[in-house]
């Protein structure tokens, strides 16, 4: 028996409001609950959202459901599964929570399954430090729990991401599979339609999508020019049978089904149909990617090192220079990056989430430059009218919340890294780069490394110099004057940093509510 695995993949962004930077929107002043209607386009994202929901998940829904029910006392039953992004999920519940109703009803059928990916539908397993990834990945499974009833174990990273360090991530946090693209240059004459092992795992399961067969549905369905055309249930049907293998993972968008290709083509037809037409083929059943990992064992290691080779299901390279292929991507892919310590250091729930929507992938997306077929199809997803106008925008928004981030919680132009004793083997791993995170990192870092470098002078240099708080800095150097002992040396440091604090803040009242 060979299974095949449809998997769809659903996902909005929040797309960033056009011409933020020329029409002088920059550095407005706002409250903190003003941020999301500032920076993101709210009513595209509804006008979009709502013709999707009108030709493609309403009536595909439906399709699904009436399918899984026609089959379900079956022995070969109809399965489908989702990879659906948290973003996605949260239009559902601003948009129209009729259809997250609707994606409620297939998880209840027992017949689908639902994929875990990251939250936002970011880059950040390529981020060197995983732990903005992993934060992502923990917000998906929750929510998805959470709204959908069903708990994931198998993983699709955005895009199909995929490198060694990634899976061994995705096994740490207990996932039993993981889906790539089944390109060639690293299956090395290998068939797409087994499971493997990947590099470094012992436990974690690979299912690579069969991105030919995928793309018959996804680019040429409706293709006129395409010597297949049309292309039926029963002539597609055909070729997955006469295709070896254990099992053949099909991946396409959802918005494929009457989107992408509209009701007008057939599109809804030939999904209404294909179930029937795979299920009279005796040795063909449906299936979910769970019960495939299930059932086999790897047969095979699949190797793809970080440096230089991760994988994905992008444009016909399969790597991230969709994303990362040019200068004014790598320059917003890597002015988002750096706001990551401070973020964290502001410990703010509002701030986090803002700057997490700028990490979606699709901001990089309508930045790509490349020609030919595949600048067509990012031209097609970009509400902008050329990558230039993407980026700049962008950029623009970016560099604006950076602003407003270092202004709340006081930045220094150079973090403090704590040390036990000199030597780069004594650093203790905590820095600080604002002076909130300098009051956060004094109440935690072992005593012995405040000793050390209140004895060198190196708080209050690091307050004069790198903060320019001159202030704070006498305040700094009465303590070390003071030769207090451990104890309360300690407490007389943060004492002085949460007074600085909250006199900087009265100083300017409205810091804490507008930015």
């Amino acid at each position: 028996m060979t299974d095949i695995v449809f998997i769809f993949e659903v996902h909005q962004p929040h797309r960033l409001k056009k011409d933020f930077f020329w029409e002088n929107r920059l550095f407005k002043r706002l409250k903190k609950e003003e941020f999301f209607n500032y920076y993101f386009n709210h009513e595209l994202d509804r006008e979009i959202f709502e013709r999707a929901c009108k030709k493609c998940y309403f009536p595909s829904n439906q399709i699904l459901l009436d399918l899984i029910d026609k089959h379900k006392r079956d022995k070969r039953q109809v399965k489908f599964s989702f990879s659906i992004s948290g973003v996605f999920l949260e239009q559902c519940e601003m948009l129209n929570k009729d259809l997250l109703e609707s994606f409620k009803q297939l998880a209840e059928t027992g017949c689908v399954e639902f994929l875990n990916q990251t939250y936002y539908h970011s880059l950040a397993s390529i981020y060197p430090e995983k732990g903005e990834f992993v934060e992502q990945v923990k917000m998906h499974r929750q929510t998805v729990k959470d709204l959908l009833g069903y708990t994931p174990q198998v993983f699709e990273n955005t895009e199909l991401i995929y490198n060694n360090t990634i899976a061994k991530t995705i096994e740490e946090l207990g996932f039993t599979g993981i889906f790539t693209e089944g390109t060639e240059r690293i299956l090395h004459g290998k068939s797409p339609n087994h499971l493997y092992k990947p590099k470094d795992c012992k436990k974690l399961k690979v299912l690579l999508r069969n991105y030919k067969l995928t793309d018959d549905i996804g680019f040429r369905f409706s293709a006129r020019w395409w010597n297949e055309w049309p292309l039926t249930a029963d002539k597609y049907a055909s070729w997955l049978a006469a295709t070896p293998g254990q099992c053949i993972n099909i991946f396409p968008d959802y918005e494929t089904f009457g989107e992408h290709h509209w009701p007008e083509t057939g599109i809804h037809d030939f999904l209404r149909h294909l179930p029937r037409e795979i299920l009279k083929w005796w040795h063909l059943r449906m299936s979910t990617p769970s019960e495939v990992i299930e059932k086999y064992e790897p047969t095979g290691e699949i190797d793809v090192p970080e440096l230089g080779g991760t994988v994905s299901w992008a444009d016909l390279e399969r790597d991230t220079s969709c994303w990362l292929g040019n200068t004014m991507q790598w320059a917003y892919f890597t002015s988002v990056k750096r706001l990551e310590p401070l973020l964290k250091e502001a410990d703010d729930k509002d701030f986090l989430r803002i700057w997490r929507y700028f990490q979606t992938s699709d901001h990089l997306y309508y930045m790509f430059t490349a020609g030919g077929a595949p600048g067509e199809v990012h031209s097609y997803f970009s509400p902008f009218n050329n990558p230039v106008d993407a980026y700049v925008t962008a950029q623009a928004a970016i560099l604006d919340f950076e602003n407003r981030i270092r202004l709340a919680i006081i930045t220094a132009s150079e973090p403090f890294l704590f040390y036990n004793g000199v030597g780069g083997e004594k650093y203790t791993g905590v820095m600080a780069w604002s002076l909130k995170g300098f009051l956060k990192a004094l109440k935690r870092v072992k005593v012995e490394s405040l000793v050390f470098h209140n004895s060198q002078g190196d708080f209050e240099k690091w307050a004069g110099q790198s903060l320019h708080d001159e202030v704070l800095a006498e305040k700094l150097k009465k303590i070390r004057i003071s030769k207090l002992k451990e104890s309360a040396l300690r407490k007389a440091l943060v004492k002085a940093a949460q007074e600085r604090f909250k006199e900087l803040f009265q100083h300017a009242k409205t810091a804490t509510e507008y930015f």
